[in-house]
Protein backbone atom coordinates (compact mmCIF):
# COMPACT_ATOMS: atom_id res chain seq x y z
CA UNK A 1 0.00 0.00 0.00
CA UNK A 2 1.71 3.37 -1.21
CA UNK A 3 2.48 5.47 1.83
CA UNK A 4 2.46 9.17 2.58
CA UNK A 5 5.79 9.00 4.57
CA UNK A 6 8.84 6.70 4.42
CA UNK A 7 11.54 7.08 6.81
CA UNK A 8 14.85 4.92 6.39
CA UNK A 9 16.44 4.76 10.11
CA UNK A 10 14.25 5.36 13.21
CA UNK A 11 16.34 6.99 15.57
CA UNK A 12 15.88 9.94 17.81
CA UNK A 13 14.95 12.24 15.17
CA UNK A 14 13.18 10.18 12.84
CA UNK A 15 10.97 8.97 15.98
CA UNK A 16 10.20 12.86 16.81
CA UNK A 17 9.24 13.67 13.42
CA UNK A 18 7.18 10.70 13.17
CA UNK A 19 5.03 11.35 16.22
CA UNK A 20 4.96 14.88 15.83
CA UNK A 21 3.14 14.68 11.93
CA UNK A 22 0.66 12.01 14.08
CA UNK A 23 -0.51 13.50 16.93
CA UNK A 24 -0.62 17.66 14.37
CA UNK A 25 -2.73 15.42 12.45
CA UNK A 26 -0.56 15.79 9.29
CA UNK A 27 -0.91 11.57 8.12
CA UNK A 28 -2.14 9.07 10.34
CA UNK A 29 0.12 6.05 11.78
CA UNK A 30 -1.07 4.14 8.59
CA UNK A 31 0.44 6.70 6.19
CA UNK A 32 3.82 6.14 7.32
CA UNK A 33 6.85 2.98 6.75
CA UNK A 34 9.90 2.83 8.56
CA UNK A 35 12.78 0.83 8.15
CA UNK A 36 16.10 0.42 9.97
CA UNK A 37 18.64 -2.33 10.16
CA UNK A 38 18.43 -3.15 13.99
CA UNK A 39 15.21 -5.72 15.19
CA UNK A 40 15.24 -3.76 18.25
CA UNK A 41 14.69 -0.44 16.97
CA UNK A 42 11.76 -1.50 14.29
CA UNK A 43 10.02 -3.00 17.67
CA UNK A 44 10.44 -0.15 19.44
CA UNK A 45 8.84 2.34 17.00
CA UNK A 46 5.81 0.16 16.18
CA UNK A 47 4.94 0.06 19.78
CA UNK A 48 5.15 3.65 20.04
CA UNK A 49 4.14 5.03 17.46
CA UNK A 50 2.00 2.15 15.51
CA UNK A 51 3.49 2.34 12.31
CA UNK A 52 4.24 -0.12 9.35
CA UNK A 53 7.89 -1.09 9.97
CA UNK A 54 10.31 -3.24 7.64
CA UNK A 55 14.16 -3.93 7.57
CA UNK A 56 14.36 -3.28 4.04
CA UNK A 57 14.78 0.46 2.65
CA UNK A 58 13.57 -0.83 -0.68
CA UNK A 59 10.08 -1.23 0.53
CA UNK A 60 10.38 2.22 1.61
CA UNK A 61 11.66 3.91 -1.13
CA UNK A 62 9.15 1.81 -3.43
CA UNK A 63 5.80 2.51 -1.31
CA UNK A 64 6.78 6.26 -0.09
CA UNK A 65 5.64 9.82 -2.07
CA UNK A 66 7.91 11.44 0.81
CA UNK A 67 10.97 9.53 1.78
CA UNK A 68 13.27 11.17 5.17
CA UNK A 69 17.05 9.83 4.98
CA UNK A 70 17.66 9.44 8.68
CA UNK A 71 20.88 7.91 8.60
CA UNK A 72 24.42 8.66 9.17
CA UNK A 73 26.49 10.47 6.49
CA UNK A 74 28.99 8.15 6.24
CA UNK A 75 26.61 5.29 4.95
CA UNK A 76 24.58 7.91 2.55
CA UNK A 77 25.74 6.76 -0.59
CA UNK A 78 25.06 3.18 0.24
CA UNK A 79 21.73 3.68 1.50
CA UNK A 80 21.09 5.75 -1.78
CA UNK A 81 22.53 3.22 -4.13
CA UNK A 82 20.55 0.59 -2.29
CA UNK A 83 17.51 2.30 -3.23
CA UNK A 84 17.65 4.95 -5.95
CA UNK A 85 16.48 2.42 -8.79
CA UNK A 86 13.36 1.59 -7.06
CA UNK A 87 12.30 5.58 -5.85
CA UNK A 88 8.66 6.00 -7.40
CA UNK A 89 9.04 9.21 -10.05
CA UNK A 90 8.91 12.98 -8.41
CA UNK A 91 9.17 11.59 -4.94
CA UNK A 92 10.75 13.88 -2.89
CA UNK A 93 13.81 12.67 -0.20
CA UNK A 94 14.53 14.30 2.75
CA UNK A 95 17.92 15.10 3.74
CA UNK A 96 18.82 15.21 7.15
CA UNK A 97 22.58 14.49 7.25
CA UNK A 98 24.84 17.61 8.35
CA UNK A 99 27.66 17.38 5.84
CA UNK A 100 25.59 16.61 2.85
CA UNK A 101 24.57 19.32 0.08
CA UNK A 102 22.22 18.96 -1.96
CA UNK A 103 24.62 19.31 -5.36
CA UNK A 104 26.56 16.22 -3.81
CA UNK A 105 23.18 14.16 -2.94
CA UNK A 106 22.11 14.73 -6.38
CA UNK A 107 25.27 13.46 -8.02
CA UNK A 108 24.71 9.88 -5.74
CA UNK A 109 21.56 9.44 -7.01
CA UNK A 110 23.16 10.04 -10.78
CA UNK A 111 22.04 10.90 -13.76
CA UNK A 112 18.16 10.84 -15.34
CA UNK A 113 17.08 10.49 -11.43
CA UNK A 114 13.69 13.13 -11.12
CA UNK A 115 13.56 13.02 -7.58
CA UNK A 116 13.07 16.08 -5.82
CA UNK A 117 15.42 16.70 -3.03
CA UNK A 118 15.36 18.80 -0.40
CA UNK A 119 17.86 19.28 2.74
CA UNK A 120 16.91 20.15 6.25
CA UNK A 121 18.33 20.80 9.08
CA UNK A 122 15.91 19.91 12.34
CA UNK A 123 17.52 20.27 15.91
CA UNK A 124 17.04 18.46 19.02
CA UNK A 125 14.51 19.96 20.93
CA UNK A 126 12.09 18.16 17.70
CA UNK A 127 11.79 15.58 20.64
CA UNK A 128 9.20 17.92 22.66
CA UNK A 129 7.95 19.41 19.59
CA UNK A 130 9.95 23.41 20.31
CA UNK A 131 12.43 22.02 17.65
CA UNK A 132 13.90 24.27 14.50
CA UNK A 133 14.48 23.45 11.43
CA UNK A 134 16.20 25.16 8.01
CA UNK A 135 14.72 23.66 5.13
CA UNK A 136 16.31 24.23 1.40
CA UNK A 137 14.19 23.46 -1.58
CA UNK A 138 16.52 21.59 -4.44
CA UNK A 139 15.66 22.06 -8.65
CA UNK A 140 12.25 20.56 -9.12
CA UNK A 141 10.59 21.23 -6.05
CA UNK A 142 7.16 23.23 -6.03
CA UNK A 143 5.77 25.40 -3.36
CA UNK A 144 3.00 22.77 -3.03
CA UNK A 145 5.82 20.37 -2.13
CA UNK A 146 7.29 22.61 -0.09
CA UNK A 147 4.23 23.26 1.54
CA UNK A 148 3.84 20.02 2.77
CA UNK A 149 7.60 19.34 3.72
CA UNK A 150 7.08 22.86 6.04
CA UNK A 151 3.76 20.94 7.87
CA UNK A 152 5.64 18.33 8.28
CA UNK A 153 8.37 19.78 10.63
CA UNK A 154 6.02 22.58 11.95
CA UNK A 155 4.47 19.84 13.86
CA UNK A 156 7.79 19.01 15.72
CA UNK A 157 8.26 22.79 16.28
CA UNK A 158 8.83 26.40 13.80
CA UNK A 159 10.90 26.06 10.17
CA UNK A 160 12.86 28.74 8.25
CA UNK A 161 13.53 28.46 4.65
CA UNK A 162 17.11 29.31 3.75
CA UNK A 163 19.46 29.34 0.99
CA UNK A 164 21.76 26.10 1.33
CA UNK A 165 24.70 28.50 1.77
CA UNK A 166 23.48 29.77 5.30
CA UNK A 167 23.50 26.24 6.81
CA UNK A 168 26.60 27.01 8.36
CA UNK A 169 25.68 29.86 10.20
CA UNK A 170 21.74 27.85 10.94
CA UNK A 171 23.96 24.97 12.31
CA UNK A 172 26.07 27.52 14.82
CA UNK A 173 23.07 29.42 16.13
CA UNK A 174 20.33 26.20 16.07
CA UNK A 175 21.77 23.07 15.37
CA UNK A 176 24.51 22.70 18.26
CA UNK A 177 23.13 25.86 20.22
CA UNK A 178 21.08 23.36 22.42
CA UNK A 179 24.12 22.23 23.57
CA UNK A 180 25.44 25.24 24.59
CA UNK A 181 22.00 25.93 26.39
CA UNK A 182 22.20 22.96 28.25
CA UNK A 183 25.98 23.61 29.83
CA UNK A 184 24.48 27.16 30.78
CA UNK A 185 21.39 25.27 32.68
CA UNK A 186 24.74 23.25 34.15
CA UNK A 187 26.29 25.94 34.89
CA UNK A 188 23.11 27.96 36.39
CA UNK A 189 22.63 24.54 38.50
CA UNK A 190 25.67 24.15 40.09
CA UNK A 191 25.75 27.47 40.94
CA UNK A 192 22.23 26.75 42.86
CA UNK A 193 23.43 23.55 44.77
CA UNK A 194 26.80 26.02 45.65
CA UNK A 195 24.36 28.37 47.57
CA UNK A 196 22.27 25.62 48.98
CA UNK A 197 19.63 24.75 46.66
CA UNK A 198 18.94 20.64 46.15
CA UNK A 199 20.40 19.59 42.62
CA UNK A 200 16.24 18.85 41.44
CA UNK A 201 15.84 22.11 42.29
CA UNK A 202 18.44 23.86 40.95
CA UNK A 203 18.05 22.24 37.28
CA UNK A 204 14.47 23.07 37.27
CA UNK A 205 14.32 26.68 38.04
CA UNK A 206 17.13 27.21 35.51
CA UNK A 207 15.83 25.59 32.66
CA UNK A 208 12.25 27.41 33.42
CA UNK A 209 13.68 30.61 33.67
CA UNK A 210 15.79 30.25 30.34
CA UNK A 211 11.97 28.96 28.93
CA UNK A 212 10.74 31.55 30.22
CA UNK A 213 13.13 34.20 28.84
CA UNK A 214 13.17 32.45 24.61
CA UNK A 215 9.39 32.61 24.97
CA UNK A 216 9.61 36.10 26.26
CA UNK A 217 11.81 36.89 22.99
CA UNK A 218 9.80 34.94 20.70
CA UNK A 219 6.19 36.10 21.93
CA UNK A 220 6.45 40.30 22.50
CA UNK A 221 9.03 40.84 19.31
CA UNK A 222 11.43 42.47 21.53
CA UNK A 223 15.15 43.09 20.77
CA UNK A 224 16.84 40.81 23.53
CA UNK A 225 18.89 44.13 24.82
CA UNK A 226 16.07 45.89 25.77
CA UNK A 227 14.00 42.98 27.63
CA UNK A 228 17.40 42.59 29.34
CA UNK A 229 16.91 46.20 30.20
CA UNK A 230 13.96 45.41 32.05
CA UNK A 231 15.35 43.24 34.31
CA UNK A 232 18.45 45.86 35.30
CA UNK A 233 17.60 47.42 38.18
CA UNK A 234 19.98 50.70 38.53
CA UNK A 235 22.11 49.89 41.18
CA UNK A 236 20.79 46.22 41.51
CA UNK A 237 21.79 42.83 41.55
CA UNK A 238 21.10 41.80 37.83
CA UNK A 239 23.23 44.53 36.28
CA UNK A 240 25.89 43.39 38.91
CA UNK A 241 25.87 40.26 37.41
CA UNK A 242 25.82 41.09 33.68
CA UNK A 243 28.95 43.35 34.11
CA UNK A 244 30.50 40.46 36.23
CA UNK A 245 29.29 37.76 32.87
CA UNK A 246 30.97 40.71 30.47
CA UNK A 247 33.57 40.62 32.57
CA UNK A 248 34.51 37.03 32.31
CA UNK A 249 33.96 37.45 28.45
CA UNK A 250 30.45 35.33 28.38
CA UNK A 251 29.03 37.21 25.17
CA UNK A 252 32.50 36.65 23.56
CA UNK A 253 32.62 33.07 24.40
CA UNK A 254 29.70 32.48 22.99
CA UNK A 255 29.95 34.34 19.51
CA UNK A 256 33.58 32.78 19.27
CA UNK A 257 32.08 29.21 20.01
CA UNK A 258 29.15 30.06 17.34
CA UNK A 259 32.32 30.82 14.68
CA UNK A 260 34.54 28.20 15.59
CA UNK A 261 31.16 25.68 15.27
CA UNK A 262 30.52 27.10 11.46
CA UNK A 263 33.95 26.94 10.39
CA UNK A 264 33.87 23.39 11.47
CA UNK A 265 30.72 22.78 9.56
CA UNK A 266 32.14 24.00 6.10
CA UNK A 267 35.04 21.72 6.81
CA UNK A 268 33.23 18.60 7.30
CA UNK A 269 30.33 20.05 4.63
CA UNK A 270 29.98 20.41 1.16
CA UNK A 271 27.57 23.30 1.31
CA UNK A 272 27.01 25.52 -1.72
CA UNK A 273 29.21 28.60 -1.65
CA UNK A 274 28.15 32.11 -0.56
CA UNK A 275 26.93 33.76 -4.09
CA UNK A 276 29.04 36.86 -5.28
CA UNK A 277 27.92 39.92 -4.56
CA UNK A 278 26.52 41.78 -8.26
CA UNK A 279 26.59 45.11 -9.04
CA UNK A 280 24.61 47.24 -11.43
CA UNK A 281 26.20 49.45 -13.70
CA UNK A 282 24.93 53.41 -13.07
Amino acid sequence: MAKKLGFIGTGNMATAIINGAINAGVVAAWEIIASDTEAEQLAQISKSCNVETTPSNIDVAKNSEIIFLSIKPHIYQTVIDEIKSCIKPNAMVIILAAGLGLKHAKEMFGEGCKIKLIKTMPNTPARVNCGMTAVCAGEGVTKKDLDKVLKIFNSVGKTEILPEYLFDAFTAISGSSPAYAFMFIEAMADAGVKHGLSRRQAIDISAQALLGAAKMVLETGENPATLKGEVCSPGGTTIAAVCELEKQGFRNAIISAVTVCAKKYKILGDSAPEPKETFEKV
